[in-house]
Order: C-alpha cells, then structure tokens, then sequence
C-alpha cells in the first residue's frame, strides 16, 4: 500500500468515525493523534493525551509549517542529493511521497503497512515537516530559469570554517516536535520514502527547553546560557510579512508565501566562553544574562538605548557588542526571524564540547536580511572570538500546499 492510498484510508476511516462535518478538525485538529494511537495503542477509547502529546500543527495553508511556530523540543535537519540519473519527474514524485507522509505524520497518523512504530502512544506533538530546495536543485531537475535570485551564493565570511560534506544540498528538510521519538519517527519516515530518488547528504540533530519547563512561556536560551530571539520580528507587527513571506506577483509565481531559509552550524567554544566572568560576558551580548533585558535597563522586550553612556562617559552598550551591530536599526531595517536548534554532538578528542546553535533564519530575501547583518557582524562582533559557522546552506522554501496539493508543485508542474 502507497503512501496515498494509507492518506486515503486514513480519511475514510476517520469520515466514516465521526462523520464529515468533523473529520477535517480530527485530522488537522488537536484530537487527530489522540484518536488515532488509542486506536493502535491499547489505551481506553476517549483517553485523552496531555497537552503536549496532542497539539497539531496544519500541513497545509498558505506557508508551510515550521516557520512561525513556537520553538519545539527536538529537531533534526537534513539535505538530501538526487541520485545520479534522477530528474524534475524522479523530483516531482518524491516530493509527492513526501508530502502524503508529511501530511499522515502531521495529524499523528502511522505511514503506510510498514511504519515502524516508534511514535505508537504518543500524539503529534506539534510535529512540523518543512521542505526546501537548494541552488543545485533547479541544475538538476532541469528548472534553472525558475531558480530564484534570491538562491545566489552566500558571500564568504572571515569566520567560516564551512565544511562542504555539511553544507549545501539539492534538498534540505526540517523536522520539528515536543517529543523526541515523535521527531526521530518523522525523520525515518522521510529517508525512507526518498527510495532511490534521493540519498542523505547530511543529517544534523537539535533540542530546545522541553514545553513546560518553565513557569511561564519564555525566550529560549542558547547552550551559552543567553536569552536568543529577544530580537525577533513579530506576527503582530504589520511589516512581519513583508519579511519573512514573498509576496505574490514576484518573478517567480511558485514562490508566494514561501521563505528563504540560512541554516548555519554555529560551533560555540563553551570552555573560552565560560571562562569570561558574566560582567564580560554580558557587556560581550549587550544584555543582562539573567533576563535578556539590556544593559540599558528595563525588560527584556525594552528597546536598546545604543547612545547611552555610563559614568565614565563610555557607552553602556559596547560598540561592539553583539545586540548592538545586529539590531535592525543598526542594518536599515534588515531583519530574519531566526528559529534555531541547539546542538551537542559530543566531545572532541581534544576534550571540549562539539556544541553550538543549529541557526535556521527566514526572511523573504536573504540578500537583505541575512547577508547585511552577517556581513557587519563578521566587521567587529565582540562574540566572534567565541564562535565558529562550520556549514551553510540556503534554501528556497515554497509557501503551503493547498488541498490536494504536493509542496513544490507550483514549481515542478508549473
């Protein structure tokens, strides 16, 4: 049985349960999961998940998920190359499997006669599937001319150590969840439907705090122990779109609600870093480490008085320091909304820690959200001496598919 026809099943199954009326917030819905592993798991009809096991994030709409959701606990991030011989129709059917697997995975359903298992018991988990197309991915389905500007190399930076076995990709896919065998599930389902279309390039895995591990929602914090993403842009602010989302009637139709998404491995020398007292350390990010508030004074929201001078006449943000070169109103404006993972692949032989920040940025154009804002930080960021960017990639991620729709259609069957 096909992916497609367990999607299919799946619906009748769950149409013919609670009629049609209610299938549609079944499948897309909270309850979706929940239904579904009481069903396979021995537990008592109508037991209900907590509320982590049952939060569900759409497939479809007009972006794809994964984009402007909250921060989930576990992630994995992996590029895949075509095999050899494999063209726009090998693409087209993949992309096809992938998203009937994504949309089953998505709503906390099993895939196909073969699923593994794994995520028996549990619910979605706010699993999120994203997909992306890199700059080699147009050479080789034969769709240069569709390949956007916006896919144009990234600039060299003076603190790249990039490894090219890690960077790149003709496709790249990002899997999110609260749960961590609910998001390693996902990971086997999507190498396993790549068949012989497509093999592994790399395959990065990443965490975040767990849901409810605070007493409150909160910023996350970085494996250095600072509050990241103080800076984002908001959904309520009225520019958020233009942003992160390209807009319609761009020069390539297929792209319309899509983004663009920077993903660089960020190794964090964590034994240099935790030698600097948090004095140091703070005036180096420009914030106070113990709320992310800066060091102007105020919360962690208060915007930052970069003309502020302290009793010596010196400025109580440093020029340098982190905050202050990647602030918008320090780049015209430029902003991403970053959504990063942090990573811990080990110790090295050396004894210190493979860790750091998966950084996963989107913007509409990286040209002028990412690039203008790297390219000042790599100038004189004072927290450079304590970070290396080891791989890079970028990727064209097209908006949502819309009912019986595959992610990339607009572009492949375009």
């Amino acid at each position: 049985m096909t992916v497609n026809d367990h999607l299919e099943l799946s619906r009748r199954r769950l149409l013919g349960t609670v009629g049609a009326a209610g299938a549609t917030g079944l499948v897309l819905g909270a309850a979706g999961g929940a239904a579904t592993y009481a069903a396979t798991s021995g537990a008592e009809p109508g037991t209900p998940l907590a509320a982590v096991g049952r939060a569900t994030v759409p497939f479809r709409g007009a972006h794809q998920a994964g984009i402007v959701q909250p921060l989930q606990a576990r992630g994995h991030l992996v590029a895949f190359d075509l095999a050899p011989g494999a063209g726009r129709r090998e693409a087209a059917a993949l992309m096809r499997r992938w998203s009937a697997a994504a949309e089953l995975l998505m709503a906390g359903e099993p895939v196909g006669d073969g699923d593994s298992g794994v995520a028996l018991d549990a619910g979605p988990c706010s699993l999120t599937v994203t997909f992306g197309f890199g700059a080699s991915f147009f050479d080789r389905t034969g769709l240069a001319a569709r390949r956007p500007a916006q896919l144009d190399p990234l600039p060299a930076f003076s603190s790249d150590q990039l490894d090219p076995k890690r960077s790149n990709g003709d496709l790249w896919v990002q899997i999110g969840a609260d749960d961590a065998l609910v998001a390693f599930h996902a990971l086997r389902v999507i190498q396993r439907e790549a068949g012989a279309a497509a093999k592994v390039r790399w395959q990065m895995n990443g965490f975040n705090r767990s849901p409810g591990a605070t007493a409150h929602p909160m910023t996350a914090r970085n494996l250095m122990g600072q509050v990241d993403g103080t800076g984002n842009p908001k959904p309520s602010e009225p520019d958020f779109d233009e942003r992160v989302f390209v807009p319609e009637g761009g020069p390539q139709p297929w792209m319309a609600g899509g983004s663009y998404a920077v993903v660089r491995r960020i190794r964090m020398l964590l034994d240099d870093w935790e030698k600097l007292p948090l004095a140091r350390q703070e005036r180096v990010i420009g914030r106070r480490k113990s709320d992310g508030a800066p060091l102007t004074g105020g919360s962690e929201t208060t915007e930052l008085d970069l003309d502020k001078t302290g009793p010596d006449g010196k400025l109580v943000i440093p020029d340098n320091a982190h905050a202050r070169i990647s602030a918008p109103e320090q780049n015209g404006g430029a902003a991403m909304l970053r959504r990063p993972f942090s990573f811990h692949d080990g110790i090295g032989a050396d004894g210190t820690p493979d860790a750091g920040l998966l950084f996963i940025a989107w913007q509409a154009d990286p040209m002028t959200g990412f690039v203008p804002v790297q390219r000042k930080l790599d100038r004189g960021d004072a927290l450079s001496p304590f970070i290396r960017h080891e791989a890079s990639g970028l990727y064209a991620v097209p908006g949502g598919p819309a009912e019986g729709e595959y992610v990339g259609q607009r572009l492949l069957e375009g």
